[in-house]
């Protein structure tokens, strides 16, 4: 195989890349694994990703939307309130967190580094 061959086949699928470029932001994958658990108001869903600003979440909340994932719900009230809720595709993400977080359990258990035991 030629060296360019070589290098077309290591490259990372487009699926990944689209993945990644979405669930690969700071928080993202927070907001889903919450809003895993049902339909959350805005200010219960801040509450719930500590560090997490305003703006950030709302902003995660539109991309979350424009990708097809979250569902932005407004309840009349009084008073009016806003909740978010996952779609048939943002729940389907659920098993694919649980398993990244076992992971994670597994092999960050040392504040984030993988254990001498795993490595090599």
């Amino acid at each position: 195989m030629t060296e360019r061959g070589e290098e077309a086949c290591r490259q990372v699928d487009t699926g990944m890349t689209r993945v990644f470029a979405l669930l690969g932001k700071r928080w993202t994958g927070l907001v889903v694994a919450v809003l895993l658990d049902g339909p959350v108001y805005f200010a219960e869903l801040r509450r719930a990703v500590p560090g997490i600003s305003e703006r950030m979440l709302s902003d995660r909340l539109t991309e979350l939307s424009a990708a097809g994932l979250v569902v932005r719900e407004v309840d009349g009230g009084p008073p009016l309130r806003v909740s978010y809720r996952l779609t048939e595709a943002g729940r389907a993400l659920d098993p694919a967190l649980k398993e990244l977080s076992r992971w994670a359990e597994t092999y960050l258990a040392d504040g984030g580094q993988c254990p001498a035991r795993f490595r090599g």
